[in-house]
């Protein structure tokens, strides 16, 4: 992709392929808590600024273990990437305590591009088997920090574009291992991510 062209980048969570959301009763799903550590105004950029923050060869969006996942998280929140297009399985080590944050699709470009992105996108959540309530932001003025040779911005320094996407937000998890689903598309874009999730006890934290 050209770093001058909208990104889209499909990450999070789970698609139960099978089932309507019509069927689904409350105990079903997993409602997101507003806010998790970041306004709606303010985690696109977090967000976008943390997944530039890496080369490509350490980045968490190309990453296809999960092995990179830890690298420059906030201390407030933790992020979640997804992938260029591609399916994966990833298992991520998680701190007690730490609220998680990720889109399950999102681009940033201009407000244009924006609309004709989110008027065909669709993904899902699910924690554990249980959907989890997604919510749309669109945001204007989002400022993005990369480094040189990160895929996603391609150079050095800060680029103030549209940001929209649609974004999941989690509660601290239990300790213990949680599986969380990633699936995801806008247009012919289609991701798959399985995530291991390794959250660790106060003691290991």
């Amino acid at each position: 992709m050209s770093p001058k062209s909208a990104i889209p980048l499909l990450l999070a969570v789970g698609l139960l392929a099978s089932c309507g959301v019509a069927q689904e009763s409350s105990a079903d799903r997993i409602t997101s808590p507003k806010p998790v550590a970041s306004s709606a105004e303010t985690i696109q950029g977090r967000w976008w600024t943390w997944a530039a923050s890496e080369g490509e060869s350490t980045n968490p969006v190309t990453d296809t273990t999960g092995e990179f996942c830890d690298r420059n998280q906030p201390e407030d929140v933790w992020f979640l990437a997804g992938t260029f297009g591609d399916s994966l399985q990833r298992t991520c080590r998680v701190p007690a305590g730490r609220p998680i944050v990720f889109p399950l699709v999102n681009q940033v470009g201009s407000e244009a591009s924006c609309k004709e992105f989110m008027a065909i996108a669709e993904g899902r959540a699910a924690l554990d088997g249980k959907l989890v309530t997604p919510e749309q932001i669109e945001d204007d003025n989002v400022a993005v920090t990369g480094v040189a040779g990160n895929p996603l911005t391609g150079e050095e320094g800060t680029a103030t574009s549209y940001a929209c996407g649609i974004w999941a937000r989690l509660q601290p998890l239990q300790p213990g291992r949680h599986i969380l689903t990633i699936r995801g598309s806008s247009g012919d874009f289609h991701i798959g991510v399985d995530y291991t999730l390794v959250v660790e006890t106060e003691q290991q934290a």
